[in-house]
């Protein structure tokens, strides 16, 4: 009886501190459970395994938990040096990471050494990241330098000496030049000279006809002028791909021309009329003037008879055959139709 109450009082002291261990260990594994999620976030133990099986060795704790200190991704650089372990490629894991955060893209950089080491070409790590830093895609490079690549000219105008339009359209067909890539100009400029060329050919050519019937001069001399100078690339052929005529430019010129030299014509001829009408009001201005000087002499004449009679140097018979005479006179201009000479007087 005595040890069944003692059992009694002892079993509800022994349920706080069974409960409290079990809450402890709860709180271990949850923390167990949180620092393991931490670690398998901060250490990708799957790419470690992945690389370790691929033969590329990496410390987790140096390569992979420094990566994401650096806030680098690491499946970023562990993946690409994967691929060039494979591929026969030395790199460094180092290396990858510096130009990550030199703004690189690691991958296209890889597949670029990769594919450049099975073609032969020589390209090393430093000049891929220099080309790939400098904005230029180093893989399509490395592509267009095994598979040339063709470029499409825009319609090309031109005039020839007879005065026709020409088009053209031009394949150029290229070559990456991996030396020039870094400071090389693009496909803008072998466009804008290969347009330069066949204007310039176009219209040092006496007839179009010339031209239509062989377009493959064009080609020739624009290839001769070593058009890929200072570019990314090296031009391999330059072909002519649709020739077309277009307007007779030299007649529409000429035709402008003449309607041009007309209306200046006019503009004289109308300027020359003006002078002539201003000359001939100017002449009637003048006539009329001398008409006016005319009346006023002849307004003399009577005052000066007045005179004569007074002076007694003019009789009666004088004025008498003087006033015959001007009948006689003005008779005489009537019949022979001379009315022009009258005075305004007499008119």
């Amino acid at each position: 009886m005595l040890f069944t109450m003692m059992n009694m009082i002892a079993s509800p002291m022994q349920d706080p501190l069974s409960d409290l261990a079990a809450g402890g260990s709860i709180l271990i594994i949850l923390g167990v459970i949180f620092l393991g999620i931490i670690l398998l976030y901060f250490i990708p133990i799957n790419l470690w395994i992945t690389a370790l099986f691929s033969g590329v060795r990496l410390n987790p704790i140096k390569d992979l938990l420094g990566m994401r200190l650096r806030k680098v991704p690491p499946a970023k650089i562990v993946k690409p040096l994967i691929t060039a372990h494979k591929a026969g490629i030395n790199v460094e894991s180092q290396d990858l990471e510096a130009h990550f955060l030199a703004g690189g893209r690691v991958q296209q950089v890889v597949n670029a050494l990769i594919s450049a080491d099975k073609a032969n070409i020589d390209l090393n790590f430093l000049r891929a990241t220099a080309i790939d830093l400098a904005g230029r895609d180093v893989f399509e490079a490395v592509q267009v330098s095994v598979n040339p690549k063709v470029i499409e000219t825009p319609p090309v105008s031109a005039v020839a000496k007879d005065g026709i339009q020409v088009r053209a359209i031009a394949r150029v067909t290229v070559r990456a030049n991996i030396d020039r890539l870094v400071g090389g100009a693009g496909e803008e400029t072998i466009i804008a000279r290969v347009g330069e060329g066949i204007v310039s050919t176009i219209g040092s050519s006496d007839t179009h006809k010339a031209v239509l019937e062989n377009p493959d001069s064009i080609s020739k001399v624009v290839l001769a002028k070593g058009l890929d100078a200072g570019t990314a690339f090296e031009i391999l052929s330059i072909d002519i791909a649709d020739v077309d005529v277009g307007e007779n430019i030299g007649a529409k010129l000429q035709t402008d021309q003449a309607e041009a030299d007309l209306k200046v014509a006019r503009a004289k001829a109308e300027e020359r009329r003006a002078a002539a009408v201003a000359k001939e009001q100017e002449m009637r201005a003048a006539v009329v003037a001398q008409r006016a000087k005319l009346v006023a002499a002849e307004a003399q004449v009577p005052l000066a008879i007045s005179d004569a009679f007074r002076s007694g140097n003019l009789g009666v018979m004088d004025y008498y055959n003087l006033r015959n005479i001007q009948a006689d006179t003005q008779m005489r201009e009537s019949i022979g139709g001379s009315d022009d000479t009258a005075t305004p007087e007499e008119n």
